[in-house]
Parts: structure tokens; sequence; C-alpha cells
């Protein structure tokens, strides 16, 4: 399989993702995985592959390379995604694999006393308001990270969570004690959003859908981001500069120091749930 036919298969990909919407996350997940599928087979073309291929390259990465269940399972859905969506090839064979299972493992749990001393050393206050929001709404890390101005109701006292888990919408609790806290950010991202109008910046990436159907939508503070980046970036999909929303990677930082400097034992992160007791 040459270089040119590689490359235009990964554009099929990735185009088909795009088409279903797919995140950005999902798609740099699944081209990697895929591209790592061909390259393993020396680079023959997967409609010559099947099974046999499959079973030897998910071995490979569990023998081999010792990834987890998590990512072995992973890697067979990007696989399978390729097969089934983009080359529209029946897998005739697909029963006979069994998706890894994962080890039943007990979560890691923070007393409150923990959560405390966790808090008290955060130095970055918007890390510091992030993981408030995480511990008091049962918000995952990206969900937070994405949260727009007109996803805080401080009427209701209620947060809107835009295509979480699933695709889905949900609604939290806004925990009275970080209101605000909240109503603070955004006044500081309302001066961000200003200078950038003023700028001529072009708006906040939207869903594919309304990006087509209201292409200036970005520019309307509703759309704006609650924890925006204080620089502006090339967004990886339309090569646009714009502002977006804060690395989920900084935050993961940052607990991972306060975790250390606290003299917390457990392995915390910004997912990890607070114990009910004291």
């Amino acid at each position: 399989m040459q270089k040119g036919l590689i490359m235009r298969l990964m554009e099929r990909v990735q185009n088909k993702i795009r088409f279903k919407q797919y995140s950005l996350r999902t798609e740099r997940t699944y081209t990697e995985w895929i591209r790592r599928f061909i390259l393993f087979h020396n680079k023959r073309h997967p409609d010559q592959m099947g099974a046999p291929e499959v079973e030897s390259f998910l071995t490979y990465l569990a023998v081999n390379r010792k990834v987890s269940a998590a990512t072995q399972n992973l890697t067979l859905s990007a696989i399978l995604f390729l097969y089934r969506e983009v080359l529209e090839i029946e897998l005739p064979w697909i029963d006979s694999f069994s998706r890894a299972k994962k080890p039943s493992r007990l979560p890691v749990v923070l007393t409150k006393d923990e959560i405390k001393r966790l808090f008290a050393v955060v130095e970055n206050p918007n890390h510091l308001l992030m993981l408030k929001l995480l511990y008091g709404t049962g918000m995952r890390l990206m969900e937070c990270y994405s949260l727009r101005i007109k996803d805080i109701d401080f009427d209701r006292m209620e947060i809107i969570i835009r295509s979480g888990k699933g695709g889905k919408d949900r609604v939290t609790v806004l925990p009275a004690t970080l209101a605000e806290e909240i109503k603070a950010q955004i006044e500081k991202c309302r001066l961000l959003f200003r200078r950038d109008r003023a700028n001529g910046v072009p708006g906040v990436y939207l869903p594919n859908g309304l990006m087509r159907k209201h292409p200036n939508a970005g520019k309307e503070w509703a759309w704006f981001w609650v924890f925006p980046e204080k620089s502006l970036s090339t967004d990886p999909v339309t090569k646009i500069i714009r502002r977006h929303h804060q690395h989920e990677k900084a935050l993961q930082r940052a607990t991972k120091q306060a975790v250390r400097n606290s003299g917390i034992s457990k392995p915390a992160t910004p997912h990890t749930t607070m114990s009910l007791t004291t």
C-alpha cells in the first residue's frame, strides 16, 4: 500500500468521523490506531486483511506492548469503524472477537479532609474552580472545560451539560457555594470576549451543524467559553486561528502536583470521587 493510498484512506476515515460528528479526541484516537494497524501489517490494505490480522495486532499490543484492556477495546472499536463505516465491508468474523475484560478495581476515594487539603494547595484559581465544579457537580473533565456561558443558569441554579457521555445532554445542580466564584469567572471572560470582538478574532468553535446553519453564532457572547484559553490557537479541524477552551492536561498536571504538595498518598486525579464520610 503506497503512501498516497494510505493518506487517502486516512482522509476517508477522518471525513467519515466528522460526518458522524464524533469528538476531536475520538478522531485523533481512531485515526492513530488505524494507522498503526496498517503499518503493523507492512502497509497492506485493510480490505486484504481479516480476523487473523486483527487478532495478531491486538495480541501484539497485549503481549508485547502490555496495553490495558481499555486500550485493546478502543483499538478494536477503531478497526471496526474502519471496516464497517469507511470500507463498508461486512465482518462475518466479528463474532469470534470478545472484548478484553477490564480488571475490577476499587475506586480511589478522598475524604472531606483530604479534599480540603488538596484544594488548599492548588495555586491557579481557574484550576481550583474547575476542581470544585468537578467534585461538586459530578461533571467529567471535558464537560467542565467545554462549558459555555449559556450553559450556566443562575436563576434555576443549574448547569446544562451538552453532548456528554453517549452524546446526550443532561442537567446538574450548580452548587450555591460556587455561584459567586463562577459569576466572577464569567466577568473575566466578558473582558476577553470584548477584546476578541474589538480585534476581529474569529468566533469560537461550534458544533458542525450549527456552524453551517449559523456561521456567526461563534461571535455571540452566549457561545463563549466559561474557561477560555489565554492565547489564541489554530483550530485543528478548520485551521482557523481562534480562542479555544483551556487544555485538559493543564488541570491534570495541576492536580497531580497538588496531590504531591498536600501529602495525600492516594493516586487522585480530577475524576477522583469524594467520600461521603468525614
